[in-house]
Formats: C-alpha cells, structure tokens, sequence
C-alpha cells in the first residue's frame, strides 16, 4: 500500500473542504501537527546551542539544582502524557490496518506529540538546571497551541455525536485535560517566580543543602525520573569499580533526615501529647511515631498499593496475549463502514485490547511502573526506618545522659539493658517500619488475586486458595519456632565462646601440663549442643524454604485436577496461564505475613521496653543549675535498703562509680571564698529513705589539699558524689562558691576511658597546650609506657584499641583531672591501682606540686596514710558520717586514740613497702605485659603485610582490570573449601536434586501447556470464549481425553513436592556438616599450635575466627547458597523455556545478557564496599553509648554533656549515611534488573506473537508458558546479583578460617616409646650436668629465666645441642609423655571456670583425699572447706572470685597434686604475702625433699638455700655454683644481684 497523509482511496474525498476546512478530518489532525513541531523547532537550537556553549552544562555541581515550582506534577503529568500518546499511536495503527489504504494522519501526528512530550521534558530540566526560567515561555505557548488545537478535534467529534464508546475520543479528552493542566502548571510558575509579565523576577537560591558541598545523598533533590531509577547514584557505584568508597565519599546527611531532626520531630510529639493528654499518664510511643512519621508512612503504602494493583496486570495480559492469539488473524472485515466517521474508522477500546501486540506493550509498561512504584515504596519506608532510629537513639542518648545514678547502681538500669535497647530494640522498630506497609497491603493482595482466579477458573480456584490459606499457619508456627532455636543456638555459642576464650587465655598452661585435649573436648562438647541446636534450626529453615516452594505446586494442583472433574468447561489455555501466575503472586505475601507478624509482635515487646526506660527515674532537672539560689537536691525514687552499711555501701560504690547523676552546685547567697564546697546537716541516700550518709557538716577550703580517709566502705566515695549532685539529699544543702560551681575535674575510682587515643583521654575536650600536656604526663610517669605504645599518644585504646592494665588506665585518668584548668579537682583513691614508687612520685610531683602551684582546691579519697602529712584539712569518715574534722595536729591533739590507730596502720604499710620495693614493682609487669602485646601485635601487622603486598598485583597503576580484579573476585577458591567441607556425598545430593526439581517444575508447566492446549477437534481456538460454550456439549469421550491427562500431572506435582522437601534440606545440612568441620579443624589447628603462635597472633584476632566468622559460616552461608542457587536456576530455566518456545527471543537475549554482567559487575563491588562502611560505622556508635553509660558520673562531673549528645549525632549520622547509601545502591540494582526483567517479557511477547502468527493452533499454551516463565524472572534477577554479593561478603569468613588452618602444629609424636622417667636433668651446651634436688636460677627482668624453664617442656625449640632427662633426649620424646611428668608453677595465675576439682585434676585420676593433701600444702584447706561444696565449688572465669594471692596458691596445689619428679617454680610466689611465702618455702622443701626442684626467682633471698645456683644474663649462662661459692666470689653477678636486692 502506498503511503499519504490522509489515504488515497479513490473514490473517498478525503482532500474536500466542501463542508468548511475544519470538518475534514484529516486537516484537524494536520492542525495538530503544528504545535508539536513549533515545540521541536524552537527547543532544538536552543538546547543544541546550549550544550555546545556550556560543554560542562552536564557536569555542573549540584548546588545548582533548583525545582521550579509544580516539579513532581509536572513531570507526572508529562508521563501520563507520554502513555496517552502511547495508547493514541496504538489506536491509529490497529484502525489504519482495518482501512483500505494507509491514512497516515491517524497515527502521525500521535508520534510527533509523543516525541514533541519528550523534549518538552528534556528541555524542561536543562532549563531548571540552568535555572533561566524565561526560556520557559516556550513550553508555556507549547501547551495552549496544542491545548486548543486539541480542543478543536474534540469539538468536531462532539458534533459529529462521537462518545465515550469511540476510543479516539476518549484519549482526545484526556489529552484536552493534560494539556490544560501542563498549561496551569506553567501559569502557577510565572505567577511564583514573576520571570516575566512582573517588573520584578523573584530571586531564589538553592536549598541550604545543596549549598554545602559535604551533602551528598541526593535523592531528595534531583528529579523525578532520576528519583525513580537511581540515576544520581551512577557516579558512586561506577567509580567503586576504580577506588574503593570511603566515608568521605559518602559525605553527610542531607538536614532532614539527619537525627538532631528527626529527634525535634519525635521529641515534640512525645512532649505534646503530655501536655494535651493526662499529664500523669506516660505518652505513647507509638502515637509519637505516628505523628512524626506517618505521612511517609502513608506514601509508602500508597506506593505499594500501586504496585500492587498493577501486578495484576501481568496475568491478565498473559491470559488476553494467549487468549487472541489467533482472533488477530481472523479479523472479520465485514463491518469495515460500520464507524466510519470522517471517512475513518473508530474503534472501541474492547477492540483495542483483543490486539495482543498492544497487550504486550501494555505488559511491558505496567511492569515497568509496578517496579518503579515497588522500589519507590521499599525507599519510602526505609529512610522513615532510619530517620526513625536516629530519632530514637537520640532520645536514648539524652535520656542516659540523666540517668539518676541510683537506677544504675542499684541494678534497676544495667548496662547490657541499654546496649540491648541501642543494639536490639531501635533496630526491630526500624524493622518493623521496613515492613509495616505489607500488614495492611498483603490483605488487599490476597483478597484481589482470589476475586480474579474466581472470575478465571470459578469454584475450583476456592479450593486452591483454601489450600494456601490452610498452610499459611503452618509457615507462621515454623517461623516462631526458628526464632526460638535461633536464641538457644545463641546461648550455647555464648558459652562455647567463653570456653574457647579460657583456653586460649591460659593456653601456656595447658600445653605445660598436657591438658589441651581435655579442655579441647569440653569445648567440643559445647560445640556439640550448639551444633544440635544448629540441625535443628537447619531443619526449621528447610521447613520453611520447603513450604514455601511446595504451597503454590500443592495449590496449582488441587486447583486445576478439582476443575478438571467438576467444571463443565475445558481448561483453555489462556485460563491456566494467568491462573498460575495468579498463584505465584499470592504465595509471596503469604510467605511474607508470617514475617511481618513477628516483627509487629518484637515491635510491641521493643517499644513496651523503651517506654519503661523513658519513664525511669532521672536526676532533677536542670532549670536551677545557673540560679542563684540554693537548693537541696531531690531526686528519683525511693528504694529499699537494708543491710550492713559497709557491705551494701562497698558493693554500690563500685557499681556506682559507672554511672553518675550531673552536678548540682549551689551558691551561697553570702559568699565566703576561703570555703570551696560546704555541706550542711547533709543526709543522703542511694535512692532509699535510709540514708547512706547521715548528718554531713563539712567544708573543703578554697586552694588547700583535703584528704578524705576511713575504711572500706565507709562513704568516701559516695560523699564526693554527694557534693558533684549525683546522690539523693534527704535533707540538708550543698554549697558551692560562685566561681567553683562550673569547675570540677573528677577522677573516679574505677578508671574510665574513652575509645580514642592517649592524647584525646587527657585532653578530653579541652584545648591542647604542649608545655601543661608534657607537665602531666610526667607528673602521671605515664612517658615509659606511651612509649611503648605502637603509635605513641596518638595509639587507640578502650574498648576498641589496646587494653591497658589496671594502673596504666588510673594513671591516665588522674592525668585527665590535672591536665583540665578547673578550680577543684575530686580524686577519689587514684593510688588503688599504682604500686609505692609511682604513688609516691604522683603525690609529690602531681598533687603537691602540680596542682598547689596552680592554688587549686584538692579533695583527695585515699587509704595511704603516710601522705596525711601533707593534708592541709583531714575529714576521717566512719560508717557513712563524719567522724573527726581538722588538721593532722588537731586530730592529734584532739583524738588521740585515733591517731595512734593510724599510727600503727602507716607502720603496716611502711612493712609492705619494704617487701614491694624488693620485688619487680608492679608497674614494670606492666609494661612488660604491654611490650610483649606489642611485640605480637607489630609481628602479625607484619605479617599481614607482607600477605596484602603478596595479593597486590605487580603493576601498581590504577588501571581498573587490576584494582577490580583484587576486590570484586567472588573466592571460587573459597567456594570449592566450603563445599568440599561439607563433603562430596551432600555437594552430590544437592546438585542432582537441585537440577531434577527444577526439571520437573518445567515438566510440570510443559504438561499444563500440552494438556490445556490439545484440542480433541481441531477446532479453532480462535475465540475461547466461545469455544467454551460450544465445549458444554461435548460427548464423554472429550471429557475423558481431557481427564487422561490429568493423571500425569498429578505424579508430576507429587516429584515436585517431593523433591522441593530434599533440595531445601539437603542445602540446609551441607551448611550444618561445613559448619561442623570447619570448626572442629579449626579448634584443633588453634589448640595443638606452637607456643609463639600465640605470641605473634592477637588473642582478639583468634577469637574472632571463633565468634563472627564461626557464625557466619553457621548461619548466613546455607541460606544465602540456598537462595542464590534457587534464583539463578529458576532463572536459566525461565530463559531456556522461552528460548524453546521462540527460538528468536535468543538474538534479544545477547544485549540483555551484556546488560546484566556490567549491572551486577558493577553492583558487587560498590555492595561490597557500602556494606563494609555500614558495618565499620556502627561498631563506634554503639561504643559511644556503653562507655557514656559507663562513665556517667565523670561526665557529668565535668559538664561534658553537650560535647557527648553532639559526638553521639555525629556518630548516628555516619552510620545513617551508610545504611541510607547501602540500600539506595540496592534500589539502584532491583530497578535496573526489573526494567531488564520487563524487556525480557517484552521480547519474548513480540517474539511469540510474531512466531505464532500462522494458523497453527497447539503453539497457544506454549506460548502461555514462555510467558508466564518471562514474568517470574522479573521477580528472581535481582535476587542472584543480591545473593551473589553477599555471598562474596560471607566467603571472607570461610577465607578467615581457611587462613588458620595451614598453621603448623607441634609435633606431638616424639621418636620414642613412652618411656618411665625423670630423675635427674642433665642439660647439653650450655653445659650444665646433673641438677641437684633444688636449683635456683637468677637474673635480671629479660635475661632468659622463664625461657629456659620453657626449654625444658620442649615448647621452644632446640637448635643446638639438647637436653637430656634421666638419659633420654626431651625432643625425641612424645609431647604429651614429656609434659605429663614434669610441673611447673607459672608467673601469672591462670585458674578456669568450672569446680576447684576441675582446677586441680582436670584428669580426674587423684582421690578427694590427694586433692585436700594438696590444698593442705598449699595453705588452702580450711579456705576450701568453707565454701559451699567444697571441692566442688565454683571458680568464676579467670577465678575472679578468689584474691590474687588465693589463685597462686591454688595453682602451688595444683602442681602438687602431679607429684612428679621434677617441679619448677617461675616466680610462683610473688603474689603472695611474706609470711605465707615463708611457710610455703619450707613446705616444698619438705613435701619434695625427694625430688628436683628448679626455683626461677624474683627474689635472689629465696634461692639463698640452693645447692645450685644459676645466674644469667641476656639470654645466656655466666655462672653456675652453689650459693655460698658464688657469694664468697665478691665480682660475681650473683653477689651484684643479693648486694643490691638487700
């Protein structure tokens, strides 16, 4: 046919203007010509000029970005309009085939206004990034050109007596309507910015986000089609690919969603509701939340809702696709006059919709827009999560900050309730919003998709739906369950942990004694209930994997075999089709409700415990802190006390010193400046009416140093938080001078650090100045062990950085209270933890010195006596009152007996100064416990080094192949370690039936298509409706064919359930069977490791192969498998029906395929990377929280509240960003994989109506089949790229393992026999033979002591020469035989959780009576009789319950209890008081008089008796002789060492 605009029928008169030009159709629709190329011809230059001119037009900085008023609606409007010129080019193409030439003009001038839309968009938003609003004049004569050129048709077909029954006319109205609204919208924009009519433009500026260049989360700021498809993330997920992301590309948060505003907005609505409800009645969380988020909220559902109707839309297309399949080419041309008007025809749009080429692009587009709306719905509700959770942390924070300080002490308000609250509860809350839109969307869901499988298949679509309501509860009962093992599983992985913890804690010992494999095995004990616990939770998770695939194939049966035998009507093809797609989208809201029931019941229980935290007691509030009157302090509530004062008041001071209430300071109307702080007939409590102190009268004088002594537990510490406010006054005042109420630095007793460095623990807040910095730290000794740090001052420590001991972190706080420039400083007993050397020089140098030049005021807590002397004012307290006041000469004068009791106090402690001054001080352990750290922890960072430089590639220029190649390589390597874990047999069982349950599935569909498509006469499916009908006739012999088939599908749906059952279980215990050897290969790797081992891998490092990656490998790993094979598979099969089905939709398939690699190429990396940040930022902040919680008081103290709520937003923030950016790039990734996915229904659409398009009738079904496959990929795309990346992320852990496992182990064997010895020990080079029965060994701190004890357990190795016990080589020996005959009693105590029996006998081979000989010996039998259960007490972990000294003497028994030959003592005994050392020294002369006793001493006194004597010195042996020889020889070192220990 020739082509012409208005057709070139002969005898039509399509060119006559006879009745007027405006009544020739073909001219109207010429007129409508002109605007569109007005538009194209005056938009062309100027955006062609506008880009030459302004190349970097593209790249303009964001700032820029302005939205001209009615921006959405404008860009919805425009969308609407495209689809309408859609559906109008749609309507002329299929009327133009039912003319008999070609009239252009129907469709033509459709597709110029369509192409004329898109510039008018295109235009529009490089005018709005420009921001040149006067170029907009264009558009605005645009939309009335066309508005009445528009109108003009709609006018004709009116007179004409045209309807709404006329398609053409329909789409002209609505077409007259968008149009109009376009052309208001343009009004509205003049009539804001006055660009032009007005004298004056109005001038606007970017939003204040836009202007800070930090901003850059975007999503709230570009347009709407960049909002929809994540256009404005391309940059950051591209350029991942070049350089990994970091937080500085990430930037912050845009001000509306960071949580200082989400906090205002809950806040308020939280207050509000006091005041306008029962002020006494608490306020309700969740009215809070609904008011300060329910309008996203809202938009969110109304998305899904969206999204959820046009779902819809898929099986109803694919049920008209396969239904007119061949109505198409059976077009009746008789009625071709029958609507002529204007000499063309006009169709309604019933017929439009029998066209299956318009049905497919309408498929096409409701996919493309159900996805949009999906994801725009998931974004929705997840920043509202996150804006949420911010808000809630925030309100936690502020709430934590005024604790009252009873709360914490007191156990109402532990610290594990709080971090749980930040932890656990604000995520369900941020959940629970995640999935909220579902609970009210998923009832709609499920009530329309049975309404259309009713309109489809009629009764027997009752009977499918009853089956899947039937097993819904099923899926709600197992999901309970799952989460009631997840917790057991938990606790035995907790004590599992523990257990691992001890043994590698005390792993020395172990291997001296030959103990590894017992203790090894109770871990493997616990390992083995964890591991019960796991199979049962795998088999909870098959159940619901199972379920979940089996339910639509159970429905899909019941459903079809029901309509089989009860309908009178053959099941068409088009039926079954849409009715199987029907069900597939039924089954994921079902899965999905038992989820998200769960989550609203977590939720109720979370916000139910935050509403009791919010409502806990606080300190009183803080209007009054800057008023000048003075107030007594009223706070919280009232608990119960009872008890021994000391006992109670010891217990709560050191609860109480983690958590503190801020500081009161009152003044004194009448101002007297030489008293600091006054306290008047004070009585105050820890929250009881009884009160903790009783009658306080003191006073603190201004400049002076106060001591504050008294026993254990006597209030000490409790009147310094008195006087900081933090306690509850019953009665009585607290008076500060004016100047000194806002300047106090306090250092509690228990020492509390941040998680930062030295420097930023010292300073803490204040500004640095070097000369005061440099002054504390001396005056603190503290430069010996910053140098031993690895990054000086500036090296992390707390929690997240290197542990300091005990004096090391007190050191550090006093440094912190001197270094502040305040007017008084409160140290409460900062000598607990230092030995006497550094005592005295922090007394001399820091207080007296330091802080009495500055004429500061000093209050000190102490029990050292011997400083009283230099107290300038003494408050002696006794039970919880003051009992004498005044200065040392008063007290002297005064209370005599007192005195004289303090007297004989300093003399006992002058006795242990002596004897600590002897030993290696307390502080030199210290350190060498910290060099030792370090020296570790420099070898391992070396270590890994050196793999990381392994792993770089040789070439080190930034070109993407290598940098990539190094991040984004999924470990296939790891992949095959993890399967072979689980060994071939599973691996086997999985694949197979992995494959075969997919073959059936395809089977099962075929068979449908082939059932429902056979046609017993070969009559024409041309109109299934109508074959129907025609089918109620039919003879028994049809329905018996029919139902023959049904059989076959019924065995086929019985594999498929069946085998559903084995893949989901046969995945689930390959992971459980991984899981258990990789942890059993990796404990035994870890236990039979060598020594040094230990001493170059962090204990931190070793344990988390345990913890996080042990968990990994046990939970995360099978699902994500499971998932990941599932979705690829279904995928591929998808692809290869719809390949068998229309060949050609291959050709398509390639560009897709390229398509898919890059998106999820780049995908993964950019995953990989955000999801490391999420996890990097999170650990600080909840750090943040446990050490504010912790150290209350000294905040408070310090009125650091402000800098402390300002770094925790930060930290919220940072964590938000990362999260917020994480998910959008997962939006990123779903919105690209659904487009691909609704191309791919497109294609293969096309293709089936193309390859179809003869008059073969049996192609129907399949075509049904290719296409209801093509719709399940939209739903499984993303899943492989999401399950491939985290996959990736999870096979680091197996990674991590695998690391461990090459390490080497100790060779256990020997090349001997066991063999009866020792005796006696004769060691080669260096030549010493024959030990006597008792041997000393000395030398200063290094030289080589402990070393050479270690030589003798062969747990250090012999290069040269060796040692020889009772004749026979040690290294030859089996190590277990060497170790099990020879004991040693070690430096440090190392005692395990469990029974004392269990710490002395771990065997169980000694009798009760052994064991009490043993504790007899060492001084402890009448200790351990006392204790409930005797030998079988408890010992906590580490043997925390026992003193120090008490824990060395247990492991004397301990070696006691071996009675082997040979005993070696490594400084065993300095832990212990003098006079018990004393009588141990002559028990263990007696009780092994027979044997050889090797004494390594501290002290050279305790070797005076030994027959033997060995001195060395830097790793090597100077002398060896008895003790009187050496010490007649006055050079020898040995005399050196007495001479200057005496």
């Amino acid at each position: 046919m020739a082509l012409s605009f208005c057709g070139n029928n002969k005898c039509s008169n399509a060119y006559s203007v006879e009745n007027g030009v405006l009544n020739n159709g073909c001219f109207v629709d010429a007129l409508n010509l002109v605007p569109h190329v007005f538009l194209l011809f005056i938009t062309f230059p100027i955006l062609f000029i506008g880009w030459g001119s302004q190349s970097s037009k593209v790249q303009i900085h964001h700032n820029t970005w302005l939205h001209f008023p009615g921006h959405n609606l404008r860009w919805i409007l425009t969308f609407t309009l495209l689809f309408v010129h859609v559906c109008e080019i749609a309507e002329g193409i299929v009327s133009n085939t039912r003319m008999e030439s070609n009239h252009l003009h129907l469709f033509m001038p459709a597709l110029m206004g369509f192409i004329a839309a898109t510039t008018s968009v295109v235009y529009y938003h490089n005018i709005e990034t420009a921001n040149f609003p006067k170029l907009l004049l264009a558009l605005f004569i645009y939309w009335i050109l066309a508005f009445i050129t528009k109108m003009i048709k709609l006018w004709k077909f009116a007179e004409e007596s045209l309807g709404v029954k006329e398609l053409r006319f329909c789409i002209t109205a609505l077409l007259v309507v968008l149009y109009g609204l376009l052309m208001a919208v343009e009004i509205n924009v003049i009539r804001v910015r006055k660009y032009v009519f007005f004298a004056n433009p109005q001038r606007v500026k970017p939003p204040e986000d836009l202007q800070d260049l930090g901003v850059r989360f975007l999503q709230p700021f570009v347009n709407l089609l960049s909002k929809a498809t994540y256009w404005w993330m391309n940059p950051l997920i591209i350029g991942a690919h070049k350089r990994p992301i970091e937080l500085k590309k990430i930037g912050k948060l845009p001000i509306a969603m960071r949580a200082l505003t989400n906090y205002m907005r809950l806040k308020d609505s939280y207050e509000e509701q006091r005041k306008t409800e029962d002020p006494e009645k608490s306020p309700s969380i969740w009215k809070s939340m609904y008011r300060a988020f329910g309008g996203s909220i809202l938009l969110s559902s109304t998305f899904r809702y969206m999204a959820d109707l046009l779902g819809f839309a898929g099986p109803l297309c694919i049920s008209g696709i396969v239904g007119n399949l061949h109505s198409s080419t059976e077009i009746d041309r008789t009625n071709k006059t029958a609507n002529m008007t204007f000499g063309v025809f006009f169709m309604s749009s019933n017929e439009l919709l029998k066209n299956t080429s318009v049905l497919a692009v309408l498929l096409f587009l409701a996919l493309v827009l159900q996805r949009t709306f999906l994801q725009a719905s998931y974004y929705v509700t997840i920043e509202t999560g996150i804006n949420l959770r911010g808000a809630l942390l925030a309100m936690i924070y502020n709430k934590i900050l005024r604790l009252s300080t009873s709360n914490m002490s007191m156990g109402e308000m532990t610290l594990g309730q709080i971090n749980n609250l930040v932890a656990i509860e604000t995520n369900q809350l941020m959940w629970f919003l995640f999935l909220c839109p579902n609970l009210w969307a998923m009832p709609v869901q499920i009530i329309m998709g049975v309404i259309l499988l009713y309109y489809l298949l009629g009764n027997s679509a009752l009977i499918g739906a009853g089956v899947i309501l039937l097993l819904a509860p099923v899926q709600y009962l197992i999901a309970t369950k799952l989460a009631d093992t997840q917790k057991s599983t938990l606790d035995y992985s907790t004590d599992r942990l523990k257990k691992t913890t001890e043994i590698l804690k005390g792993i020395k010992l172990l291997k001296l004694y030959a103990w590894e494999n017992i203790f090894c095995d109770r871990v493997e004990e616990t390992r083995g209930k964890e591991l019960t616990s796991l199979k049962t939770f795998a088999l909870y998770t098959s159940m619901s994997i199972f379920l979940n695939a089996a339910i639509p194939i159970a429905a899909v049966l019941a459903t079809f075999v029901t309509h089989a035998y009860i309908e009178e009507v053959r099941l068409s093809p088009d039926k079954a089709f849409a009715s199987l797609a029907l069900f597939h989208i039924l089954v994921t809201p079902l899965f999905l409700l038992s989820t998200v029931v769960r989550f609203a019941v977590k939720a109720l229980v979370s916000v139910q415990k935050l509403s009791e935290f919010l409502q806990s007691d606080e300190i009183g509030d803080d209007s009054w802190r800057n008023g000048e009157m003075p107030m007594c302090l009223e706070v919280g509530k009232k608990y119960k006390y009872h008890g021994d004062t000391k006992v109670i008041n010891r217990k709560d001071r050191y609860r109480m010193d983690n958590y503190e209430q801020p500081m009161r300071r009152q003044l004194r109307p009448t101002e007297t400046e030489d008293v600091a702080v006054e306290v008047n007939d004070g009585f105050f409590t820890w929250g009881s009416n009884l009160s903790t102190l009783t009658d306080i009268n003191i006073r603190i004088p201004t400049g002076q140093l106060t001591m504050i002594v008294g026993q254990v537990g006597c209030g000490k510490s409790s009147l310094l938080l008195a006087m900081l406010g933090e306690m509850q006054t019953i009665s009585g005042k607290v008076y500060w001078s004016n100047k000194n109420r806002y300047s106090v630095a306090y250092a509690a007793q228990k020492s509390w650090l941040l998680n930062a460095t030295v420097e930023e623990n010292i300073t803490f807040g204040s500004p640095f100045n070097k000369q005061r910095y440099k002054a504390v730290i001396d005056t603190c000794s503290l430069q010996p062990d910053i140098d031993l740090l690895p990054f000086g001052d500036q090296t992390e420590i707390g929690e997240r950085g290197i542990n300091l001991s005990g004096g090391q972190r007190q050191r550090i706080c006093v440094a912190r209270a001197l270094y502040q420039n305040t007017n008084i400083v409160f140290l409460d007993d900062p000598f607990s933890a230092l030995d006497i050397h550094l005592s005295d020089h922090l007394m001399q140098e820091g207080i007296l010195k330091f802080l009495q030049d500055d004429k500061r005021t000093v209050v000190l807590v102490t029990h050292k006596l011997q400083y009283l002397i230099h107290a300038d004012w003494i408050i002696a307290m006794k039970d919880g009152s003051v009992l004498r006041e005044g200065t040392l000469k008063d007290i002297q004068t005064h209370d005599v007996e007192l005195y004289e009791h303090w007297k004989t106090l300093m003399n006992r402690q002058d006795q242990e100064l002596e004897k600590e001054t002897e030993m290696e001080s307390q502080t030199t352990l210290e350190r060498k416990t910290l060099r030792r750290a370090f020296y570790s922890r420099e070898a391992k960072n070396h270590i890994d080094d050196e793999d990381e430089e392994e792993e770089v590639e040789e070439d080190d220029d930034d070109n993407m192949s290598t940098t990539t190649s190094r991040r984004s390589k999924i470990q296939w390597k790891m992949c095959c370690r993890y399967l072979s874990s689980g060994g071939f047999l599973m691996v086997f069982l999985m694949v197979s039936s992995k494959l075969a349950k997919h073959s059936v599935m395809v089977a099962i569909d075929y068979w449908l298509a082939a059932w429902t498509s056979s046609n017993p006469h070969n009559q024409s499916l041309a109109d299934p409706f109508l074959n129907a009908t025609n089918y109620t006739q039919n003879d028994d012999t049809q329905i018996a064919q029919h139902r023959s088939c049904v059989p076959v599908f019924i065995i086929l749906c019985g594999a498929a359930i069946a085998l559903c059952l084995i893949t989901s279980l046969t995945v689930e215990f390959l992971g459980v069977a991984a899981a258990t050897n990789l942890h059993h290969n990796l404990l035994n790797k870890i236990i039979h490791a060598p020594i040094r081992f230990f001493d170059v891998t962090p204990l931190g490092q070793i344990l988390n192969r345990f913890s996080a990656d042990t968990n990994i490998i046990d939970q995360h790993i099978p699902p994500t498998l499971e998932s990941l094979t599932r979705s690829t598979l279904l995928c591929l099969s998808a692809i290869g029906v719809i390949a068998f089905v229309t060949p050609t939709f291959l050709i398509a398939l390639v560009p897709l395929a390229v398509a898919f690699y890059f998106i999820q190429k780049y995908f993964r990396v950019a995953s990989k990377d955000l999801q490391d940040l999420d996890d990097s930022t999170q650990l600080p902040l909840l750090c943040h929280f446990s050490e504010t919680a912790e150290g209350l008081t000294t905040i408070r103290a310090f009125r650091h509240e402000a800098r402390f709520k300002q770094r925790m937003l930060e930290l919220t923030d940072t964590n938000n960003t990362a999260y917020l950016f994480l998910s959008a790039a997962n939006r990123w990734l779903e919105v690209r994989t659904d487009y691909l996915g609704a191309v791919i229904v497109l294609t293969a659409a096309v293709a089936a109506i193309w390859s179809t398009s003869g008059p073969d009738v049996d192609q129907s079904g399949l075509v049904g089949l290719g296409l209801t496959y093509a719709l399940t990929v939209t739903n499984y795309l993303n899943w492989v790229v999401r399950n491939l990346a985290d996959l990736e992320v999870q096979m680091a852990a197996v990674k991590k393992v695998n690391s461990f496992l090459s390490t080497e182990s100790e060779n256990y064997e020997g090349s001997m026999g066991n063999k009866s010895f020792p005796d006696t020990i004769s060691i080669i080079k260096p030549h010493i033979s024959g030990f006597q029965s008792t041997v000393g060994i000395c030398g200063r701190t290094g030289s080589g002591k402990s070393s050479l004890s270690l030589a003798f357990f062969n747990m250090v190795d012999v290069f040269e020469g060796k040692i020889v016990i009772d004749g026979i080589d040690i290294c030859k020996l089996p190590l277990q035989t060497l170790r099990s005959r020879l004991s040693i009693i070690l430096q440090d105590p190392v005692l395990f959780s469990g029974s004392i029996r269990l710490n002395l006998d771990p065997e169980r081979t000694c009798t009760d009576d052994r064991l009490w000989e043993a504790l007899e010996i060492a001084q402890l039998k009448n200790m351990v009789k006392a204790l409930p259960g005797g030998l079988d007490a408890v010992v906590t972990e580490g043997g925390e319950n026992f003193s120090v000294g008490q824990r060395q003497l247990f492991c004397l028994a301990r070696a006691f209890v071996r009675k082997s030959s040979i005993l070696i003592m490594d400084e065993a005994t300095a832990s212990i008081d003098m006079a018990t050392e004393n009588i141990l020294q002559k028990v263990v002369m007696t009780a092994f008089a027979d044997r050889t006793v090797v004494t390594i001493a501290h002290l050279v006194s305790s070797i005076l008796e030994a027959e033997q004597v060995l001195v060395f010195s830097s790793g090597t042996l100077v002398e060896c002789d008895s003790a009187p020889n050496l010490l007649a020889q006055e050079n020898s070192l040995f005399s050196i060492l007495v001479r200057t220990h005496k």
